[in-house]
Order: C-alpha cells, then sequence, then structure tokens
C-alpha cells in the first residue's frame, strides 16, 4: 500500500471514528431527552387534568367530564386515558391508535422508548372521587428521535464528504514531493538525471528531497568521470594527437575485428610527402597546423558511407578503412580523397597530383591482418616508385558469378530455408555454465554448404540483411531450436534489419505468435545503433515488448560517445574483438585495452547492463581477464558446435 493510501486511511478511519462517537452520543442524549421530556409532560397533563375535572366530578356532571378529556386527548400525544368513579366503578375510556408516520418500521422495531403511564386519585376533601390513568404515546418519541438523527446523520455525511475531498486536495499536495523524489530516484537507477528538485515547505520533506538532490549529483558526477575516463583513454591511448584522428593502434584493432567477421571493403594507405615539405619550409607548427586542417577536412568532405576509419598512422601516412563498400564505391571514395589532397595542396602552395601517392586493396577472403596491410602496403609502394598517384592490388582471383546470379541463388536457398546451424556458448565467468548460444548460420547453395564468410558479403550488397533474418527466425521455428535446450538464444540482426520499419511490424508479429519469446536474444551492431539511434530505439521497444532481450555486439568499437547504452538499456553487451587483452605491463598494446575493459564494464554495471568479452582463446587469456568482473565471456575457447 502506498503512503497516500495509508495516511488517508488512517485520517478517514480517525474521521469516521470520531463520527461515529458523536452520532452515538447525540442518539442516547437525544434519546434520554425525549423520555424525560414525554415522562414530564405527563406528570403535568395528569396534575392539570385532575384539577379541571375535579369540580365535575363532584357534580357528578358525566358532559364536561368527557368534554375536558376529548380536549387533551384529541391532541394525540397520549394513547389511552381511563377515567374510573371511585362512587359506582363505573369506567370511561379514551384510546388513540399508535400511528407514527415518517419513520421506518426497523426503527421503530428497536423499542427504543417503553410506554409510560401515571396514574392519579383525584380528592375532594377525604373523599375519593375518581382515579385517573394516562398513558403516553410513545410515537412522539420515535418522531422527533428519527428526525434529528437523520438531520445529523446528513450534516456528518456532507461534511465527512467535503473532509474527503479537501484531505484527497491536501494530501497529494502534501506528499507530490514524494512522488517525485520516487520517479526522481527510478530515473537516477536507470541513469538519467534532471535538474535538482525544488524544496518543498515541509521540513521533513525539505530533507529528504536535498538528500535525493544531493545523491543524484554525486552520481551524476560519478558517471560522468567514467564516460570521462571511457573518453579519455581513447583519445590518449588510440588517437593521435596532432590530427585527433585515430592512430595506428586503433586501426590495428578495427582490423582484426573486421577480418574476423564476414564482411566487404577496402583499405586505402596515403603517403603525404608534401606535409614533410610543409615541415622543411615553414617548421613543426605550420606542419601540426597543416595537418589538423587536413583531417577536418578529410571528415567533413570525403563520402560518408556506411562505416569509415580514417586514421593517421605515421607522420606522413594516413590509412582509409573502408567497410561494407564494393569496388566502385571504393573508386569513388578514392576520386573524393584525390580531390580533397589537391585542394589542400594548392592551399599549401604546393604543386597539385604531386608528393602523394595512394594504395587501395579491396578485401578478398581469406586474408588475415597481416596480409591485408602488406597487399595495401604493395599497391602504395608501386604508386611511390612508378610516381603515380594511386595504385590498386590486384589478386589473381576469377569471380565465379555475377551479382544477380547471386542474388537469385541466395534468394532460392533461403526462401527453401536451406539453413544448416551452428550456435557457440556464452558462459558465465564465474560458474563456467553457459548463459545462452549464439546461433551462426550456413546456406546450402548449389547443392554445396557456403560458410558465412562467402554468402554474407552479397547479402550485404545486395541488400537482403531482412529477408536474411526473417527466413532465419522462421527456421528456427520450424525446426524448434528453442527447445533443444533450456538456453536463450542470439541471434544477430543485420544493419538492414535495424532501419527497416517492414522488418520491425513482422519482428512484432513473429514474437507475438513465438510460444517463448523470452528465449530468444538479438544482438544488434554497434555501428548500425549509432548511426541510427532513433529507429533503434523504435526496434529494441518491439523486441522488448514482444517478450525477447536484445544486445549490443562490437561494443567500444567506434570512437564515439557511449551515450546510446543510457538510451537503450540492452539487456547485455559485447565488448568488441579489437578490445580483446591480456592483462600484461610488457605488452602495451593489452595492458592499454585491459584499462579500457575496465572502464567499459563499470560504465556498463552501473547501468545494470550485463558485460561479455569476446576473443578468449584459451585458460590463461581467460585467467587474465577475470579480474574485469564481466558476467560472461566466449572465444575460441569454446568453439562453434553442430546443432544436433
Amino acid at each position: 500500500m502506498t503512503l497516500f493510501k495509508q495516511i488517508n486511511s488512517l485520517l478517514l478511519g480517525l474521521f469516521l471514528v470520531i463520527m461515529l462517537s458523536l452520532v452515538f452520543f447525540q442518539f442516547t442524549e437525544t434519546k434520554s431527552f425525549m423520555k424525560d421530556q414525554m415522562g414530564s409532560d405527563l406528570a403535568n397533563v395528569s396534575t392539570s387534568l385532575s384539577l379541571m375535572l375535579k369540580p365535575h366530578l363532584e357534580t357528578g356532571d358525566t358532559v364536561m367530564v368527557e368534554t375536558l378529556v376529548n380536549v387533551i386527548f384529541e391532541g394525540g400525544f397520549y394513547k389511552r386515558v381511563e377515567l374510573t368513579w371511585l362512587a359506582d366503578n363505573k369506567k370511561q375510556v379514551w384510546e388513540n391508535d399508535v400511528t407514527i408516520e415518517g419513520v421506518p418500521q426497523w426503527f421503530i422495531n428497536l423499542d427504543l422508548f417503553e410506554t409510560q403511564y401515571t396514574e392519579t386519585t383525584i380528592n375532594s376533601g377525604w373523599l375519593q372521587l375518581a382515579t385517573l390513568r394516562i398513558d403516553s404515546n410513545p410515537g412522539i418519541g420515535y418522531q422527533e428521535l428519527w428526525r434529528i438523527m437523520s438531520d445529523t446523520l446528513i450534516v456528518l455525511s456532507i461534511l465527512f464528504l467535503i473532509s474527503l475531498v479537501v484531505l484527497q486536495i491536501r494530501l497529494k499536495r502534501i506528499l507530490k514531493p514524494l512522488h517525485e523524489v520516487a520517479v526522481h530516484a527510478k530515473d537516477i537507477a536507470e541513469r538519467k538525471f534532471h535538474p535538482d528538485m525544488a524544496l518543498p515547505s515541509t521540513t521533513e520533506l525539505s530533507e529528504v528531497v536535498g538528500a535525493i538532490n544531493s545523491m543524484s549529483s554525486q552520481l551524476k558526477l560519478v558517471f560522468n568521470a567514467l564516460d570521462n575516463e571511457v573518453d579519455t583513454l581513447k583519445k590518449d591511448k588510440l588517437c593521435d594527437p596532432v590530427s585527433q584522428l585515430p592512430n595506428r593502434l586503433y586501426l590495428t584493432g578495427q582490423l582484426n575485428s573486421w577480418l574476423d567477421t564476414p564482411d566487404f571493403g577496402g583499405l586505402l594507405l596515403a603517403n603525404f610527402e608534401w606535409i614533410e615539405d610543409i615541415h622543411n619550409r615553414f617548421g613543426f607548427q605550420v606542419r601540426d597546423e597543416t595537418i589538423r586542417l587536413l583531417a577536418k577536412n578529410l571528415q567533413a568532405t570525403l563520402p560518408q558511407l556506411n562505416e569509415t576509419v580514417i586514421a593517421r598512422i605515421s607522420n606522413t601516412e594516413f590509412a582509409f578503412l573502408i567497410l561494407q563498400a564494393d569496388k566502385e564505391q571504393i573508386t569513388v571514395y578514392l576520386q573524393a580523397l584525390i580531390r580533397v589532397i589537391n585542394q589542400e595542396i594548392l592551399n599549401a602552395g604546393c604543386e597539385a597530383n604531386s608528393r602523394f601517392s595512394i594504395g587501395v586493396v579491396e578485401r578478398q577472403d581469406p586474408v588475415n591482418r597481416v596480409e591485408f596491410l602488406s597487399q595495401a602496403d604493395n599497391a602504395l609502394q608501386h604508386a611511390i616508385n612508378n610516381n603515380k598517384v594511386s595504385h590498386w592490388f590486384h589478386l589473381d582471383m576469377q569471380q565465379d558469378m555475377s551479382r544477380e546470379q547471386w542474388r537469385a541463388l541466395l534468394t532460392t536457398a533461403m526462401k527453401d530455408k536451406e539453413f544448416i546451424f551452428q550456435w557457440q556458448p556464452i558462459h558465465h565467468t564465474l560458474t563456467g555454465g553457459v548463459m545462452h548460444r549464439e546461433i551462426y548460420c550456413r546456406l546450402k547453395i548449389n547443392n554445396k554448404i557456403e560458410r558465412a564468410g562467402v554468402f554474407m558479403p552479397y547479402i550485404a550488397r545486395l541488400g537482403l540483411g531482412s529477408e536474411l533474418d526473417e527466413n532465419l527466425l522462421e527456421c528456427i521455428a520450424l525446426d524448434k531450436l528453442l527447445m533443444r535446450q533450456k538456453e536463450p538464444i542470439a541471434i544477430n540482426l543485420s544493419r538492414e534489419s535495424l532501419v527497416s520499419l517492414e522488418f520491425h511490424q513482422w519482428l512484432k508479429h513473429y514474437l507475438a505468435r513465438s510460444t517463448n519469446p523470452g528465449q530468444l536474444h538479438f544482438e544488434l551492431p554497434e555501428a548500425g545503433i549509432t548511426a541510427n539511434i532513433s529507429v533503434c530505439r523504435e526496434l529494441c521497444d518491439v523486441i522488448t515488448q514482444g517478450g525477447a532481450q536484445f544486445g549490443i555486439d562490437n561494443c567500444g568499437r567506434q570512437m564515439g560517445s557511449l551515450s546510446y547504452l543510457q538510451q537503450l538499456k540492452p539487456y547485455y553487451i559485447k565488448l568488441d574483438l579489437s578490445l580483446s587483452c591480456y592483462d600484461s605491463q610488457e605488452q602495451e598494446h593489452n595492458q592499454q585495452n585491459f584499462e579500457l575493459c575496465r572502464a567499459l564494464v563499470n560504465i556498463a554495471r552501473g547501468l545494470n547492463i550485463k558485460v561479455i568479452l569476446t576473443g578468449i582463446e584459451n585458460n590463461d587469456h581467460l585467467v587474465a581477464i577475470k579480474s574485469l568482473r564481466a558476467d560472461g565471456y566466449q572465444g575460441y575457447i569454446s568453439s562453434p558446435v553442430d546443432v544436433r
């Protein structure tokens, strides 16, 4: 029961007790008064009538006797009058029927008033003339008592209703600060901070509100400090201090994470020798200012593709990692890059299309980071040695099928539900038990089982992500995978599904007809969320309202703020593979990642979000990261297995 209801019921109970006490007091006093009043009136009438009858009794005038009695009796205040002549024992009786108008029968049945009577002997000297008995009419008492109690109850009921309304209004006004405190406290628990609440006039409530305001301010400082710690770590360890672009360390982590997942795109390595010319001619200050302007213009004017990383990896070398881009898009990006560079060269007073070279390589799986960087460096060196602006690295790989052929094959395979599933367990860090299992899929295409690394780039290129997700979820339902084990299943959603309103509606109906939606976890890529936060919030609402949960995949990959965690409140986050680390002081890269992971875990814990570490290779690695106190882990330590 709420405090408002408790106080309200207490005050109303006390008021009701007081009212009942007043009614009882009024009832007993009125009843006693009416009883005494009827008795007094009966005695007075008996005395008066006796005196009036005496002379007529002496003369034996029966007519006058009857007349005098009738005058008094016809008023209706008396039930019975009996006159006995003692001379001959003759009796005269007058009776009224007891009729009580305006009083309910149940009230009369209470027998509150007994019939009162008085008996008087009328004397003339020593001679006794007659006896007179008068019985009172109790109806008068009932009528007066009912009238008085009815009026009393009506007045008290009106007062009760008025008091009830006034009490409700007043209590709401008095307790309004407590309601605001409750809302404020809930928002604080969800890491939503508002301006300080106004202090109420009530002393006790003022102290409570003041304490909440103080606590909110302190917690806000703590959470802001955690956010600032992450930003500081990223800037100190992963940013170039001059250009404020990501550095080689950040690029290395991004390449490791990107090349570990099925995707497509390219890498551009650029060597800007003209920057060194600026240094030789004008000094390092002008050179640094030129680099800052160049970095600003590169970020502002280059094509904004799905996800692009621009990094400064040495004094004159820059890297441009373009994700989810085909050869045509990479070519457009390259041309835009050359235009921006030439504009900066002209602004610096140098000759256009000179003193810079760009090496371009398109991702062709299978490839690892070392091989990929080597290919890009070979292309760059070829451009430098041949005095060319740019050069593409080409592998002698013949493409088997065209894009449209891939579209037809993929569409057919998905509609026919030619999925072959594997899943990988995510373990609890402390107990080693299974938190949930992440689903991976392969497709049977042309009677050949293709792994995700082969067909997923074409899924992304052809815009079939939503169709893949829908068919995959339907296949999971048909195969009854949710019933094969007790742990939930995690499904990775494509970036297309994140922004597709049609998929949102489809997923809403899918969850509505699912018998156990609580067994489903959906993983959303961080890059897709940060680029489309409002649409993703709608998708998250669909998932949670449907009874499922969602997590954030690749968390920490982006250089931007983690404020989206506060807005979306995911069930868990999976730290990006680029943050995989050992607690090793000897390896600077591992130690920096370790510190960054610790800060991210602290932020998530402050929001009551579970944290899963990825890329755990073996038991030594697991022991090294246990001090981070993450909730779960995933990696090569427990490889995916076929779903049977």
